[in-house]
């Protein structure tokens, strides 16, 4: 009986094997960013659940701030990036609003880790994303979108409005910035690698 592997060359199946996948999310409020992080970031050309935001949707979602925004993920974003050889990262960007939230647990599914953007004129709004990972234990990192005109304030600051662990990293960023994304997913990697050699289990895993 022939191989099942037979049609395939050896230095193809060789890098097949040698690869790994690993599946990140990109959470945070409404209007934080995350669909233009993973579009500047992903080396594919993204998939986008976004539809315009309607007359009847204004009383549900809350525009204060990000008035300008005329569009919203319904489902999620997707994107990939090969952050080097041999290691890909597959971007799911988490809904915003809080009618989408069902969504986030079917996404959470495998997860390595999660950027949580926060846009510091709704800071606020940041607090279910991190209530979400910490409660499921997935290791995450705090990037704080600088948006034009906006005050910009230092990581320690963010960190305790945010209440967060001294372990979890939190920076600055311009999501609209290839080289800011490609910082942020180095980062939590090698964040959430740090944790599961601490507590001696897999990143994601309670």
């Amino acid at each position: 009986m022939a191989s099942v592997h037979s049609d395939t060359p050896a230095d193809a199946r060789s890098a097949l094997w040698s690869s790994v996948a690993l599946k990140i999310l990109v959470a945070g409020g409404f209007g934080a960013g995350k669909t233009t992080l993973v579009g500047a970031v992903s080396e594919i050309r993204p998939l986008r659940t976004e539809e315009l935001l309607s007359e009847r949707g204004r009383p549900v979602d809350d525009t204060a701030g990000v008035e300008a925004k005329r569009s919203t993920t319904v489902a999620m974003d997707f994107g990939r990036i090969d952050l080097k050889p041999g290691l890909a990262l597959y971007l799911f960007g988490t809904p915003g609003q809080d009618r989408f939230w069902f969504v986030w647990d079917e996404l959470a599914q495998g997860a390595l880790g999660a950027i949580v953007l926060a846009d510091t004129r709704r800071l606020a709004d940041s607090f279910p994303s991190v209530d979400f990972f910490e409660q499921r234990r997935i290791p995450f990192v705090v990037a704080v979108n600088c948006f034009e005109g906006t005050e910009v304030y230092a990581p320690d600051d963010v960190r305790a409005a945010l209440d967060l662990d001294p372990g979890v990293p939190v920076l600055l960023c311009d999501a609209r910035r290839r080289e800011d994304g490609k910082e942020l997913l180095i980062r939590l990697v090698e964040h959430a690698a740090g944790v599961a050699g601490t507590t001696g289990a897999p990143a994601g895993r309670g």
